[in-house]
C-alpha cells in the first residue's frame, strides 16, 4: 500500500486539539486522531510539530480562462466581451498549458480540490471542456477536479449552446453550470435557470450558477437580471434540488435594504442553496461582496474562492485560496477561523463533501502548515507541504 493511502502521521497540531496528536490513515481515510497512536504496521511520517489542515479547496476557479494576461477593463460586460474575443484563439494546447500552470500553482499552495467552470458555447465549442476532463484524469490522486459545463454567454442568447451542454454531460461533465444574468431580458434569464435545473434533474448532476453579479444601491438594483437569488431559491425548492445548488458572486445582495437581504438569505437557507463568494473578482469588478456574516447567520453554507486569475475578470491572483480569504477578511472584517473554514470544510461541502476536516472518517488529503499557530499561518500565507509528499521516517518499526 502506498504511503499516501495508509500511514501514521505523528507530532502534528490541529485546530481541534490543544496539544500535539497523531493521525492514523487507512486506505486514504482518517482512521483515528489522538496522542501516541500505535503505527500498526503503517509507515510513519513525521509531522515535525506543524499544523495539519484538510487540503485547501477552490470551489469556483476558472482554469480554462486563467493566465490570459493582466487586462484592465471597466465592467463585467467589458470582461465578458474581451474574453469572448480571446476565446476565438483558444486551442486545446493553449487551454492545457494555462490550466496546468494554475493547477500547479494552486497545488503548491495546498489545494487538493477544485471545481472549475468551463465555458461551453458556439465560439469555443467543447475545446476547454475536453481538456479539463483530460486534466481531471491526469491529476486524480493529487487534485480532485469537478468540471462544470458553463454557458457564460447564455443559452437562448447563443443558439446551439444547449446542445453543447447536453454533449458536455454525455462526455462526463460533473456539474451543470448556469449564468442567470446572461440572457437579453429577465424573463429569458428565468427560463435559462429553469432549463438548467430541469436538465440537472434529468441527468442527476448538481448545478453551479453565476448569479446577481451587480452592486445594488438604496434598496434597488441597476438591472433586474441581477436580482434573482430569491427566485432561484424558490425554483430549487420546487425542483427538490436542495443541497445540490451553489450560487457564485451574489454581490447584488450587499446593496439591498436589510429586510430584503434577510428575506433572501432566509430563502437560500430554507432551499439548501449554497453561496461561493469570489472576493478578488467581486472587489475588482463590483466593489462589493455578498454579506457573509448575514448569510451564515441565516444558515446558508458560504465558501470563498479565487474565481479568475490573471485575465480580464481579475488581472491579478496566484491560485492561493488564502489570498482570496484575506481579501474577503479586509472587506468584511471576518474572523480568521471563519475565513479558514470558508476555504476548507465549507468549500468542500459545496462540492458535496460535508466531512472535510482532520477527523475520523474524513478523506485524508492533508496539508502541513509551517507556522506556530493557524492564525499566523493564515496571515503569513505560510509554506504548505502535502502530507502525501512526505517520505516515511520509519517503516514498520516500533515507535521509539
Amino acid at each position: 500500500m502506498a504511503a499516501r493511502d495508509t500511514y501514521l502521521l505523528t507530532d502534528v497540531r490541529t485546530r481541534r486539539h490543544d496539544r500535539p496528536v497523531d493521525v492514523a490513515v487507512t486506505d486514504g481515510r482518517i482512521a483515528a486522531v489522538g496522542p501516541a497512536l500505535e503505527h500498526d504496521g503503517r509507515d510513519v511520517l513525521d509531522g515535525g510539530g506543524k499544523i495539519v489542515l484538510p487540503g485547501l479547496v477552490e470551489p469556483h476557479l476558472h482554469l480554462d480562462k486563467a493566465m490570459l494576461g493582466a487586462e484592465v477593463v471597466g465592467s463585467l460586460d467589458d470582461a465578458v466581451a474581451r474574453t469572448t474575443e480571446r476565446k476565438q484563439t483558444f486551442t486545446a494546447d493553449d487551454v492545457r498549458t494555462r490550466a496546468t500552470d494554475l493547477l500547479t500553482r494552486a497545488h503548491a499552495a495546498g489545494v487538493t480540490r477544485v471545481r472549475t467552470p468551463v465555458d461551453v458555447d458556439p465560439t469555443v465549442g467543447l475545446t476547454g471542456l475536453d481538456v479539463l476532463l483530460e486534466l481531471r484524469d491526469a491529476w486524480r490522486g493529487t487534485v480532485e477536479l469537478q468540471v462544470v459545463a458553463f454557458p457564460q454567454e447564455g443559452i437562448a442568447a447563443r443558439p446551439g449552446t444547449r446542445d453543447l451542454l447536453l454533449e458536455a454531460l454525455a462526455r462526463g461533465a460533473d456539474v451543470l453550470g448556469a449564468c442567470s444574468y446572461a440572457e437579453d431580458d429577465v424573463d429569458a434569464c428565468r427560463e435559462h435557470v429553469r432549463d438548467v435545473l430541469d436538465l440537472a434533474q434529468q441527468h442527476g448532476v448538481p448545478v453551479d450558477v453565476h448569479a446577481d453579479f451587480a452592486a445594488g444601491a438604496g434598496g434597488g438594483v441597476p438591472d433586474p437580471r441581477h436580482d434573482l437569488a430569491a427566485e432561484i431559491a424558490a425554483m430549487t425548492d420546487a425542483a427538490g434540488l436542495g443541497g445540490r445548488i451553489v450560487l457564485g458572486h451574489v454581490t447584488t445582495l450587499a446593496g439591498l435594504d436589510p429586510d430584503r437581504r434577510r428575506r433572501t438569505a432566509d430563502a437560500l437557507a430554507a432551499a439548501g442553496v449554497g453561496v461561493a463568494v469570489l472576493p478578488p473578482t467581486d472587489l475588482y469588478l463590483v466593489g462589493a461582496s455578498a454579506p457573509v456574516r448575514e448569510l451564515r447567520d441565516a444558515g446558508v453554507r458560504v465558501a470563498c474562492s479565487s474565481n479568475n486569475v490573471r485575465n480580464a475578470f481579475t488581472p491579478f491572483g496566484t491560485g492561493d485560496p488564502l489570498d482570496a480569504a484575506l481579501t474577503l477578511g479586509h472587506m468584511q472584517g471576518l474572523e480568521l477561523d471563519t475565513l479558514l473554514d470558508m476555504v476548507t470544510g465549507d468549500a468542500a461541502a459545496l462540492m458535496g463533501d460535508d466531512a472535510h476536516d482532520v477527523v475520523p472518517g474524513a478523506r485524508a488529503d492533508l496539508v502541513l502548515l509551517d507556522a506556530p499557530d493557524v492564525a499566523t499561518g493564515l496571515l503569513d500565507r505560510a509554506p504548505r507541504t502535502h502530507v502525501a509528499d512526505l517520505e516515511p521516517a520509519r517503516t514498520g518499526t516500533t515507535r521509539a
